[in-house]
């Protein structure tokens, strides 16, 4: 079935919700703050954390596909703004350990909805052609709000409600999108076809989709992972306090910010499969390289180059997914949104490392590893692209 496409100002409210979708990056850096405001809490309790959030993204994701298909994909984002807006505004009520277990909780909800349905919502409004291209501009603007997450901790920080200022304004920002997007018409797709738990996990039947399944499991459990690593990593060889050591994390998500820019307009021109190669050879010299220098300069250069080679990852399996299978672009998308749950799996096993060996370069060394299943996965983009070629005529 061919949809209607919007073109000019209607695209920007969809646009804008990768934009709310970014407000997840925030929990890496907050986990950092909470153990700091609750003494006595180790890495292994604070990562822990993560599991509240990204746990949803297992259970839910499915089951949000069979929502998309009795309201539609427009109406799933909506909702899933206004549940970031009841989670956000959780801590301004109250701020102890288990308000903000819940709040996670509820952001982690939220995400997962607009994760599923706002990618294959994308389809509805641009071409085929395009879907790589502006799949990776959506992640730009997310990478844009990752980017501030930090600047704007670190200035909230200062002020006298503190870092905990975050909250309220990200509360403020999803209610702004959830009027923009409902006062945008879009015609959204509703699918005719039942869906059900064995029809959607039917599809791992594709050894494909297995592999990007698990691809997107370690693209988003190192990502998680980096962020609340890196800032502890500062501290730790450069003596940093966390409030100027959650900075590194923004020179992070601007080398992400700037890597898919770059990416999201090459990307309209040229093919995936050359970016995804060079992209995870040059993450991984960045990973390698923070083992290499002590100096503050010399971490930030790292974690700049492993942010460069990692901004287009996302968005070049997840297209490829869906191209591979246009027919179930609804769930293919929850099985790859389930992927997201590694920030729940990887991120409390480098909690348990750095308690360990006392160093945060065990939890780096762990991201490490993990990344090498990204260099194994070269060969299946490499085959699902020329398939998906053949398939098109291109």
């Amino acid at each position: 079935m061919e949809h209607k496409k919007i073109r000019g100002i209607h695209i920007l409210p969809v646009m804008f919700g990768f934009f709310v979708m970014g407000f997840v990056d925030i929990i890496g850096l907050a986990i950092n703050y909470v153990k700091q405001d609750f003494d006595s809490m180790t890495d292994t309790v604070a990562n822990m954390l993560t599991i509240s959030c990204y746990v949803w993204f297992l259970i839910l994701s499915v089951p949000t596909v069979m929502l998309i298909n009795k309201v539609g994909r427009k109406n799933t984002v909506m909702l899933s703004f206004f549940l970031h807006v009841i989670a956000l505004g959780i801590p301004v009520i109250s701020y102890d350990f288990s308000y903000v277990f819940v709040a996670f909780a509820f952001v982690g909800i939220g995400n997962t909805l607009l994760q599923v349905a706002l990618n294959p919502l994308v389809t509805d409004v641009v071409s085929t052609e395009k879907l790589t291209g502006t799949l990776t501009l959506g992640q730009f603007v997310k990478a844009v709000c990752s980017f501030l997450g930090p600047i704007l901790t670190t200035w909230a920080a200062g002020m006298a409600y503190g870092w905990k200022l975050v909250f309220p304004v990200y509360a403020a920002t999803s209610l702004v999108a959830l009027v923009w997007l409902w006062l945008t018409p879009i015609q959204s797709h509703k699918s005719e076809a039942s869906v059900s738990f064995g029809g959607t996990f039917g599809l791992f039947k594709d050894r494909y989709i297995v592999w990007f399944f698990i691809g997107i499991l370690v693209l988003v459990g190192v990502d998680v992972g980096m962020n609340a690593t890196f800032p502890k990593l500062l501290m730790e060889k450069s003596g940093l306090q966390l409030k100027e050591a959650g900075l590194g994390n923004s020179v992070y998500f601007f080398a992400r910010t700037l890597g898919a820019f770059v990416g999201g307009m090459l990307l309209l021109r040229y093919a995936e499969v050359k970016f995804y190669k060079y992209s995870v050879f040059g993450a991984l010299v960045g990973l390698l390289g923070m083992f290499a220098v002590d100096s503050l300069w010399g971490m930030l250069l790292f974690v700049s180059i492993f942010g460069l080679g990692y901004a287009n990852l996302f968005a070049i399996i997840f297209s490829l997914s869906m191209k591979r299978m246009p027919a179930k672009a609804n769930e293919v998308s929850a099985l790859l949104i389930m992927g997201v749950s590694g920030g729940a799996v990887v991120t409390p096993a480098l909690g348990i490392a750095s308690d360990q060996y006392g160093t945060q370069l065990a939890a780096i060394a762990v991201i490490a590893c993990v990344w090498f299943y990204m260099v194994w996965l070269i060969k299946p983009v490499q085959r699902t692209y020329l398939s998906t070629l053949s398939t098109h005529g291109k």
